[in-house]
């Protein structure tokens, strides 16, 4: 297996650790930490977090609250302000509803004064909701869990804690970290560090308590990667007809929310064309050379998930069933990251004997 502490395409090191979840089949063959990292450490998933949300929707959906094509007006009457009352929950799940700003910053923030700023984002100028893609780095997914709380009564944190980590046994799992947890999981919580000027630096903002404990639901999901992974194999094992007690959707729901709804679209935020499901980023090779947040040269064409900002991805490939669940403790801006992403996850298929997949 590659060297995955160190970047495999540059000899600078990006990171002191990192995780690593490998399931084939529904048998995990590799589940190591690396470095100062070890298996059980809680990692921040960033941006990856973003699949869990939207299950929470597609859970919801199940239930007859909500459903793709409902504009999200009619859930959250404020969001209609500023011409968004055609917005829906699709165009949000496939980040094609156009109101990337604001971006939020890590500093704790009230959650009505947050999304009063949300609600009065104006459509950004020539946005067709739809017609037009760009990821949406934060600002969709609070309205997102917003609707949520709004049909269920639940906060985003608590939804998914008891309906999708209890149900998976992901105990040190969370949309940010209560304070009591932050205490229980001290000797396990994971800091990050960033890579400046060719040395590793603390990213202490990211193991400030205040902020290990913001419910951010489109970035700061925190817990072992090998936790992480006991979502993808549920969605696995529900595509593959293996439906467990421990199910959290129905296989139906799930062919529908890893189809894909956005095909062919240039991303204005990620400058490439790139494929989604409903909350999960679709491999996205056949574009051309190295998609952001992309799965490599061996998975396949049926391969979901989501990465996280310069840390971690984590995916399901269905025709090779298997999951891979990866993060990095360090942060060595996007190119370095994309690149060390795709030499590691290549690598893992060419270890389990995978053949390239031919560039259409």
């Amino acid at each position: 297996m590659a060297d995955i502490s160190q970047s495999p395409v540059e000899p600078t090191v990006t990171c002191t650790g990192a995780q690593l979840c490998v399931v084939r089949g529904g048998e995990a063959i590799l589940d190591e930490g690396f470095g100062i990292v070890n298996s059980d450490t809680i990692s921040l998933w960033m941006s990856a977090v973003k699949p869990i949300t939207a299950i929470a929707f597609a859970q919801l959906w199940e239930q007859g609250k909500l459903y793709p094509d409902m504009r999200v007006a009619d859930v959250l009457p404020d969001f209609a302000a500023a011409g968004k009352e055609s917005v829906t929950f699709r165009h949000i799940l496939t980040h094609t509803a156009g109101f990337r700003a604001p971006h939020v910053s890590w500093k704790p923030q009230d959650n009505e004064e947050l999304l009063e700023k949300i609600y009065a984002q104006k459509l950004e100028p020539r946005w067709v909701p739809g017609m037009k893609a760009g990821y949406h780095v934060d600002s969709s997914w609070y309205v997102l869990a917003e609707a949520i709380r709004a049909v269920d009564g639940r906060t985003i944190n608590d939804y998914v804690r008891e309906m999708i980590f209890a149900p998976l046994a992901m105990p040190d799992c969370g949309i940010g970290l209560t304070p009591a947890e932050q205490t229980r999981l001290k000797p396990r919580l994971g800091g990050m560090v960033e890579l400046k000027e060719n040395t590793l630096k603390p990213k202490t903002v990211f193991s400030d308590p205040a902020i290990v404990a913001l419910v951010r639901p489109g970035g700061n999901g925190r817990g072992p990667m090998n936790q992480l992974a006991k979502v993808y194999q549920a969605l696995l094992d529900a595509l593959q007809g293996r439906q467990t007690g421990q199910g959290i959707l129905q296989p139906t729901t799930v062919a529908a929310m890893t189809a894909a709804h956005r095909v062919g679209m240039f991303d204005n935020t990620f400058k490439h064309t790139i494929d989604w499901g409903l909350g999960f980023i679709l491999n996205s090779r056949r574009y051309g050379e190295a998609p952001p947040y992309g799965y490599g040269d061996y998975a396949s064409d049926r391969s979901f998930g989501h990465s996280g900002n310069q840390c971690c991805v984590a995916f399901a490939d269905p025709t090779h069933e298997l999951v891979v669940a990866l993060q990095w403790n360090g942060m060595p801006g996007e190119q370095k990251h994309q690149a060390r992403a795709r030499e590691t996850v290549d690598a893992i298929y060419q270890d389990l004997g995978v053949e390239p997949v031919p560039r259409a």
